[in-house]
Formats: C-alpha cells, structure tokens, sequence
C-alpha cells in the first residue's frame, strides 16, 4: 500500500483539488494523509470541510510515496514557509513523488525546485515560475521526474491519475 501525505491550506484549499486526487489515489488502494498548519479542521473555498490529521510540521518525507500540495488562494500560507520548502526539498532528494496543482507550483518553484524543469500551473502562477527557470508548459498536467505539477481545478482527476500511476 502506498502512503501519501496531501498539504492543504487551513482555509481556501480548492476543494476540487483535495477530493479528486484523493479519491483516485484511494481507489487505488493508497492511504492518504491530510496535513495542514495550525487547525484540525481545514475549510475549503467551495464549502469542504476536512479533518486534519497531522500539522505540516510533522511531515516527515521519508514516510510517505508521494507529497502532494494542494492548489486554491490559501496556499499562498506555504509560498514562503521554511518548512513547506524542506518537505518538498527532502521529498525530491529520497526519490519520491513530489505533486503540487493550481497555485501550488510557485511553492515548488520558491524553493528552487522548478529550475531547468517542465511545469505547469494556475495562469496566475506562470510569471512567477517562469522567473524561477521553469519551462512552462501550457497543458493540465505536466511530468518532470518526480515532479508533477497541474494548472488547476479542472485537471484535478487527471493529476492524480498522473501520480497514481507514478506510483506503480
């Protein structure tokens, strides 16, 4: 079973984002983790509400498949957080999957993991990426390595379909 550790905003996670990968990734046999910063109960910009199960500061990448982080206007709580930069950076240097959709890109890209690499993200993001070095490419999902990457809500199903077979 494959283990998969999913980082949310406290509030305004796209809803769409969460529940769709997640429920790909646990069709599929994987169990799935919620984390998120200081609240055990995570409120989505569509009216989801999501029980916690762990802060992101004990994420721990060497436990989990893959670490994915969730795209909606909340996430711009980890553009800049230390610690969401470490867990993205351990999660590459272990050889793991390391997903990021929406808005969640520019997180990847601020912790200078997108340099030289194929991405893609929320058409707000795709400056700010660029201006990191990654190559962006307009498409809904986007593999490099490790590395996934969606542009947003309406590439939800098919981003965790990516990491899912990543996964195998």
């Amino acid at each position: 079973m494959k283990n998969i550790v999913m980082i949310i905003a406290p509030v305004n996670f796209r809803d769409e984002e969460l529940m769709e990968p997640k429920q790909v990734l646990e069709n599929s046999g994987a169990k799935v983790t919620i984390a998120s910063r200081g609240t055990a109960l995570a409120k989505g910009s569509r009216g989801a509400s999501v029980k916690v199960d762990m802060s992101i500061s004990q994420v721990n990448a060497a436990n989990y498949d893959a670490v994915i982080f969730v795209g909606g206007s909340g996430a711009t709580v980890y553009l800049n957080d230390a610690t969401a930069h470490s867990i993205a950076k351990q999660t590459l240097a272990q050889g793991k999957i390391l997903g990021a959709i929406c808005m969640a890109p520019s997180i990847l890209a601020n912790a200078g993991l997108l340099k030289g690499k194929k991405a893609t993200a929320f058409p707000s993001e795709v400056s700010n990426l660029t201006s990191k070095g990654a190559i962006v490419e307009d498409k809904n999902v986007v593999q490099d390595g490790n590395i996934i990457t969606g542009k947003g809500p309406q590439a939800a199903r098919e981003f965790g379909e990516k990491i899912r077979d990543s996964l195998k």
